[in-house]
Formats: structure tokens, sequence, C-alpha cells
């Protein structure tokens, strides 16, 4: 048997009466109801409000019900939200870009309440039915997920991401997955060689329900120095940035399924879905530099992740990353003291020669001088990770 109690309904309609009249019926059925006179009204509502179910009208102005339903799919609040929309068209094409859009199931204008109710309970029953066995299918987390970030760009998390994986990878012969999840900013592609850096980009062009675990995984290539790349593109060509906080949610979901290692290169919080990213992680690698501005917005960067209770109970690593030769900088003892006693994991040295070398051999730099004082950091760095995973 359904209750309607605690259900949320979000109603949509540019007329008022109509959306006043089946508000009332709904309001007397227990259920609780926001109501929306426009589509980016609804879709700022839908946002923070989270429905369980969204009705709205097809014809709307500026924003119609099929941009409406397009919208709130590529939003992860919404992303499987039942979407009922009723319409005074009844023509196929009409229903068909419903469908195409995202719509569930329709109803035709003029809509009784009682005929409203009993298709938003069948609605919510196949709701319920699919997440029951979505959750009962649901595998157990395979993989370890780590995050490398830090508090702006150019402070080496590509870099860093990269050599990591390769040390882990060698180190421990297991599968090592390293993400370039920055869309429009991929490197890896250009400094390894690889003709081929659409990976990520192809898994953008998917709807968020064809993003699955095999389809993730199929968008890797092989290395030979042992671990597995996701490329992203160089450019921003082709990119929809409007829906992609879902997609790139979904990829990261996806590659908890994985077996091994899975290393994320996220950049900065400004990622499009940077706090659903960080609720999937396992632990995350934080890089700073030894100058005083950057400590500091590292402190502002790590007081907002508390805020946010976006990594309670999770490790996170802090790693100076010093790629620059300066005469003046912090030591780590004045870094953990204006980071309010974080402590320092360890320091990676500069080797800008190294680091040439390695582009224009199109290889990681671990991999040209496996004994040198960056190789050993990285292997130490690759250990926390390992003692981690096992503890």
């Amino acid at each position: 048997m359904q209750t309607s109690r605690g259900i949320k309904i979000l109603l949509v309609d540019d007329e008022p009466n109509i959306l006043e009249f089946l508000e009332m019926g709904l309001l007397n059925e227990g259920y609780r109801v926001r109501t929306a006179l426009d589509g980016m009204t609804a879709v700022t509502i839908a946002d923070q409000f989270e429905p369980h179910i969204v009705v709205l009208d097809v014809m709307m102005p500026d924003m119609d019900g099929y941009q409406v339903t397009a919208t709130l799919r590529q939003m992860p609040a919404t992303a499987l939200t039942p979407i009922l929309m009723f319409t005074a068209k009844s023509q196929v094409d009409d229903k068909v870009a419903g469908y195409d859009a995202g719509v569930d199931d329709y109803l035709t204008n003029p809509v009784h309440p009682a005929e409203l109710v009993a298709h938003i309970k069948a609605l919510l029953g196949r709701s319920r039915a699919r997440n029951s066995a979505a959750a009962a299918q649901a595998p157990v987390q395979k993989s370890h997920m780590v995050g490398v970030v830090a508090c702006r760009g150019g402070l080496g998390v590509s870099s860093c991401v990269l050599n990591l994986a390769t040390t882990y990878a060698q180190a421990y012969k297991t599968p090592v997955y390293a993400v370039e999840l920055r869309p429009g900013q991929g490197t890896w592609a250009l400094e390894l060689g690889f003709n081929n850096q659409e990976g990520l980009s192809n898994l953008l062009q998917k709807q968020v329900s064809e993003i699955t675990p095999s389809v993730v995984e199929s968008s890797f290539v092989a290395t030979s120095y042992g671990i597995k790349l996701l490329l992203a593109p160089s450019d921003v060509a082709n990119l929809d940035f409007g829906g992609m906080a879902a997609k790139l949610v979904a990829i990261v979901k996806a590659l908890s399924n994985v077996q091994g290692i899975v290393l994320l290169d996220i950049g900065t919080n400004f990622i499009p879905g940077f706090e659903n990213i960080c609720q999937n992680l396992q632990e995350m690698i934080l890089l700073t530099e030894p100058q005083l501005i950057t400590v500091r917005r590292t402190k502002n960067f790590i007081q907002n992740l508390n805020k946010a209770n976006l990594m309670a109970g999770k490790s996170i690593d802090l790693v100076i990353y010093n790629r620059i030769r300066a005469d003046v900088q912090m030591s780590s003892m004045q870094v953990t003291e204006e980071l309010d006693g974080m402590p320092v994991s360890l320091l990676i040295p500069p080797a800008p020669e190294m680091a040439n070398q390695a582009t224009q051999r199109h290889m990681p730099l671990i991999n040209l001088q496996p004994e040198s004082l960056v190789s050993q950091q990285f292997a130490r760095l690759a250990d926390i990770i390992h003692d981690h995973v096992n503890s």
C-alpha cells in the first residue's frame, strides 16, 4: 500500500488557475507540493527541493516542457526523477519528443486531479521497483578511489597523478586507472604521444543512463608502463558544460566498480560536480607549494571542505609538490603551522630538467630515472596509499 506522506511533487504550469486547481487536489491527498510558473524557476526549485516526481506542462514561454525535462535529466538531483507531462497535444510526434527528452508518462489536458493522482502513484510505484532492483543488484565497491586536487591550477596535479599511478602499478602489480577528469584541459595525450584523446569526451556525449561501468572501462587506453588512462581533450570544442556535472559524477560512480586503484586528476574544486565527486572518494591527496599565498589558499580550501563535510572520516594527505626552485620558501614545519597543525605527508622536490626530458621521450618522469629522489618520494606516496587500502 502506497502512502502520500512525505512525497514531494514539483508542479509546473504557466497558467495560475490550472496550477492552483491541481495543487489543491494534490495537497488534499497529503502530498508536499511546490509550484513554478515557468521553466527556469522549475529548474531552480527542483535542484533545491529534490522532488520525488515532477509534473509539468509542455507549452510554456521561454523554456518549454521538453527543455525543462532535458535540463532536469542532466542534474544529479533529478537525473532519475519520474517526470509526468500534461499537455493539450496528443500527436504521436509530440509525445515521442517528450520521451526522447526524458519524460516518463503523459496526460492529455484537461486533467482531473483523481486521474493525475492515479498516474503519480503508478509512476512512483515503478520508480520504487527500479530503485529496489538496482539496490539489490548494486555491486560491492571494488576500487579504492583517490582524488588528487589543489587550491588552484598550476600546482602539478596532472603530473602527480600520472607518476603516482605508474609508481603504484609497478610497485604493487595492481590494476591502476588514472583519470583526467578535466574536460578541455587534458595534457597526458600530448605528453605521452597518444593520438586519440577522446576517451572522456566520448563519455560526456552520452546520456547519464548510458555511462555504465563497462562503457567507462572500455574508454581507457592501455600503456606500456602498467596503467590505464582515461584521456581528456585539450580543448573545449563540442563540450556541453551545462549537463556536465551529472555525467562526471556518473563516470566516477561507474569507476567504483572496477577492480584496482583509481586515481582522479580532479585539478581544482571548480570542476562541475566537485562535491558529489568528493563523496565517492576513499581518500584525497591535496597538493600545495611552500609559498605563503598558496598555503593560505590551501587553508581556505581545507576549511571549505570541512564546512561542506565532504571528506569527513576520510584521509587527506597533504603533499608539498615543489616544482620550482626558489631561494625563499617555507619549510614543512612552517606550512604545518600555517595550516593549524595539519601535517605534511611528504615533499616532492623540483626536477624541471627531468620533467622536460620525460616529455620529450613521451614517458612518465619516474621511469626516466627510477632511482632519483623524485622517484623515491613518489614511491613513498604510493606506500601511503597502499597502507590505507589495507587498513
